[in-house]
């Protein structure tokens, strides 16, 4: 139990009371898909709803999700919608492979993204971290939501590429955000498509935008390959290109390694840039939980992070960056398919309905959590990976598709906080609130300017 008498609530969107009508529902869902969701999502374990002719199941139990995730994953597929977003950002690359083939590039992908292989990759994440605090240095405030975006990509361009070069890391990030702001939002006809390629008119955006997105990630894959390379392994690039199939001792092809980088790009930018605005937030809402943090750093600075093990001298920190996972997780809604009918929680799901697990609601869940709308990072207090167990908090997805970058994520997190943390206390003087807006990540409604306090000299 959590015992604690008083506690920082966050804001949030407002609940409605009851479902939206469909023509709400849909434009709120184009606008902000964290506000659709009517009261009774939040207590209820199994929901069912139609709207303009499309059943839909919104399922908010751990055993339902395990089932749909795990047991019988491989009935539930990603709809045709999902595909039709994310294909121009990461191609044939794992996100969205399906079957043998996902199975096929789990087993050679797996090695390279374990805690110890990704542990390899910290002198690259410690590198971005120190030019983000020394491009803020002197500053008195700054726009952190943007400045964590150009560190995250510092970061995964650097594990990716050790691609240190401020152009080319510009070039990538424009593209990225022109995306996500652009041709990536979903779209009506996205809604309403029943395939990756129907109303193959609205998607002439999306098609050009993988074109120069690919030509990127391969140039710089190709300069790679191309260039004198010591002994070891100094990046994932290098662990890309080593892997063989256990199995067959097959590697990845040319295309394969451009897919799966370009994935990494996206998804380790993107998400892990959020996870840092956002916690970085909540830690102005939370000044005590701030002070907690910066005397836990000052402890074991981050320059004396050399192995993973030192990581442990950081435990508040984690658990401020799981329970910050927990409010804004990084994908906010995930939908699934019935390949053939099927049947959850005793419930029967038709083939084609589309199934939901929506984290912001399972995280914010009454049945599952104890206060479930407040920060509270004891919550995970004890819990090595939490989102291994009980099927209520799902950052990373869950089952076997779980995200092969989670070790990627959080290691990288922790050590960017952990420097800004070190050098600087976090307020906000705008007293407007934040709002989480829900589209391919969870994003701020306002970049709000963060107010940069010195935390000691040198």
């Amino acid at each position: 139990m959590l015992d604690r008498t008083s506690f920082v609530v966050p804001p949030a969107p407002p609940v409605h009371p009851t479902d939206l009508p469909p023509l709400k529902l849909l434009l709120g869902s184009i606008r902000n898909s964290l506000a659709i969701f009517p009261d009774y999502a939040f207590d209820t374990a199994f929901s069912r709803s139609k709207a303009f002719g499309v059943e839909s199941v919104l399922v908010n139990d751990p055993e339902g999700v395990r089932y749909m995730m795990a047991t019988n994953a491989a009935n539930f597929v990603r709809p045709g919608m999902t595909a039709r977003i994310m294909r121009a950002v990461v191609g044939q690359g794992v996100f969205l492979a399906e079957g043998g083939e996902w199975r096929r590039q789990r087993r050679l992908l797996s090695p390279p993204f374990s805690p110890r292989q990704v542990s390899i990759l910290f002198p690259h994440f410690i590198a971005a971290a120190n030019d983000l605090a020394d491009e803020l240095e002197g500053q008195a405030s700054a726009d952190l939501s943007d400045a964590y975006q150009v560190a995250a990509l510092n970061a995964v361009l650097r594990a990716l590429f050790s691609l240190p070069e401020q152009d080319e890391r510009s070039h990538i990030g424009g593209l990225v955000r022109r995306y996500i702001t652009g041709p990536g939002r979903p779209q009506l006809f996205d809604a309403f498509a029943t395939s990756e390629t129907s109303f193959a008119f609205t998607l002439g955006r999306r098609r050009s935008f993988q074109k120069r997105w690919f030509a990127a990630v391969d140039s710089l894959v190709i300069a790679r390959r191309s260039a004198p390379h010591g002994a070891g392994h100094r990046d994932l690039l290098d662990l890309l290109i080593a892997v063989r199939d256990p199995q067959t001792g097959e590697a990845l092809s040319d295309d394969e390694v451009r897919d799966q980088c370009a994935t990494m790009i996206f998804a380790g930018y993107e998400t892990t840039a959020r996870l840092l605005f956002w916690a970085s937030y909540l830690l102005t809402l939370d000044h005590c939980e701030q002070s907690r943090l910066r005397a836990e750093v000052a402890a074991f600075p981050p320059e004396r992070v050399t192995s993973l093990d030192d990581l442990n001298h950081w435990p508040r920190l984690r658990l401020v960056l799981l329970e910050t996972m927990r409010l804004y997780p990084p994908a906010p809604i995930l939908v699934r398919e019935p390949v053939e009918d099927d049947e959850i929680m005793g419930e029967p799901v038709r083939r084609g309905v589309q199934v939901y697990i929506a984290p912001w609601v399972l995280h914010r869940h009454r049945k599952h959590w104890q206060h479930p709308t407040a920060f509270m990072p004891e919550r995970f207090a004890g819990q090595s990976s939490p989102w291994t167990s009980g099927g209520a908090y799902m950052p990373f997805g869950a089952g076997p598709r779980i995200c092969i970058g989670a070790a990627f994520a959080i290691f990288e997190a922790q050590i960017v906080l952990a420097t800004i943390l070190n050098r600087y206390t976090l307020a906000i003087e705008d007293k407007r609130p934040v709002m989480p807006v829900g589209r391919l990540t969870i994003q701020p409604s306002y970049p709000p300017v963060f107010r940069l306090e010195k935390a000691r000299s040198g």
